[in-house]
């Protein structure tokens, strides 16, 4: 009967958050007994038999410490907080799941909070410092800031509260370490397997010109024609929208603009999507690919790239890696020791398929 009733009480407890006091009350001993058990205190004069039945309480109970009480003793809560406007986005997953990946590996978790960062007069205003207000009352240890595309951003000052890592992005103020791609070296892993395949006449439909993407890869391209007594030809560079409508265009805009003996025999396409573009503008024209043009991407947007036909050569944005080393930087930062560098360079590899 004494059975039932305490399993009665369990239940009507259970309806609502359980206390320290329940666990208390249930094993018929003091709140302080509880807590000296629950903080494993060898030191305290608690007999085994009144530890088994607070550990039974407990358990019967459903009791979880208070985890903002349990950080603010301990000092530390296990969580990163990661805000983002990439959740929706193509490469989210990879992002995520290397910070994710890599947390666990250190036994820490993320709170992951969306924004707009891009929206700062619409409707969304207020969203990203009203997302690290909450990751900060979650009490996280440190904050990863990730960006759809590589760019300078203006952090919200309340970020710099707790240690700050900011990943395929840099903050324009050079206050707060960085994690981004490393074009540069992307855009010569491109141009070197063009010209290892035996082009020297290659076409680069390009990015907006201003942006950290188009002037790392094109600086890229130049250098590695350079280093093989090469220069790019500035009519064979056309800028176009990052799109497959923009790619189109341009490729359209290349093909047509010689006869065929001064036709660029590849073309590097500064995303997936307007490679895919090209792809019509080349199959348009009776030209077969990598036959009589070869093409290279960027970015590996799987979706596009390995669905193309043939296949897309392109090279990738490291987006999982750079997600764990922005987690991995972040725990040397809360751990109080220096970083190697303010600006960390991530390689872009190239993967190879079927259109070179």
């Amino acid at each position: 009967m004494a059975n039932t009733t305490n399993l009665s009480k369990a239940a009507a407890v259970r309806q609502r958050a359980v206390t320290m006091k329940d666990v208390a009350n249930h094993a018929g001993v003091s709140r302080t007994a509880v807590s000296f058990v629950l903080n494993n205190r060898q030191d305290a004069s608690i007999s085994e038999d009144t530890r088994a039945r607070i550990k039974d309480a407990v358990q019967a109970l459903g009791y979880r410490p208070n985890a903002g009480a349990r950080a603010l003793a301990s000092q530390r809560s296990d969580w990163y907080g990661i805000v983002t406007e990439i959740v929706t986005a193509p490469f989210a997953v990879d992002t995520i799941k290397g910070a994710q990946d890599q947390a666990w590996l250190d036994r820490r978790f993320l709170l992951i909070a969306p924004s707009d960062q891009a929206d700062a007069v619409g409707p969304n205003k207020g969203m990203e410092d009203a997302a690290i207000e909450k990751l900060l009352e979650q009490r996280v240890e440190g904050l990863l800031y990730a960006a759809t595309f590589h760019r300078g951003v203006h952090v919200p000052q309340s970020a710099h509260e707790v240690p700050t890592v900011l990943i395929n992005c840099f903050d324009v103020d050079g206050k707060l370490p960085s994690i981004v791609p490393d074009e540069h070296g992307g855009g010569r892993v491109a141009i070197e397997r063009l010209l290892k395949a035996g082009h020297q006449r290659i076409g680069v439909i390009n990015l907006d010109p201003t942006i950290p993407a188009s002037v790392g890869r094109l600086a890229g391209a130049r250098e590695a024609l350079a280093e093989a007594g090469l220069e790019l030809d500035p009519e064979l560079v056309v800028t176009g929208h990052a799109t497959a409508d923009g790619g189109y265009d341009a490729a359209c805009q290349i093909l047509d603009r010689y006869p065929e003996k001064d036709r660029p025999t590849a073309l590097f396409c500064l995303n997936d999507r307007m490679a895919m573009g090209a792809y019509d503008a080349i199959k348009e024209r009776g030209l077969r690919i990598p036959e009589d043009i070869a093409v290279i991407g960027f970015d590996n947007q799987e979706l596009i790239a390995a669905y193309l036909r043939p296949k897309l050569t392109t090279v990738a944005l490291p987006f999982q890696k750079m997600g764990a080393l922005g987690v991995q930087t972040l725990a040397i930062l809360t751990a109080g020791q220096p970083i190697i560098a303010d600006q960390q360079l991530v390689d872009c590899p190239l993967l190879e398929r079927s259109s070179v």
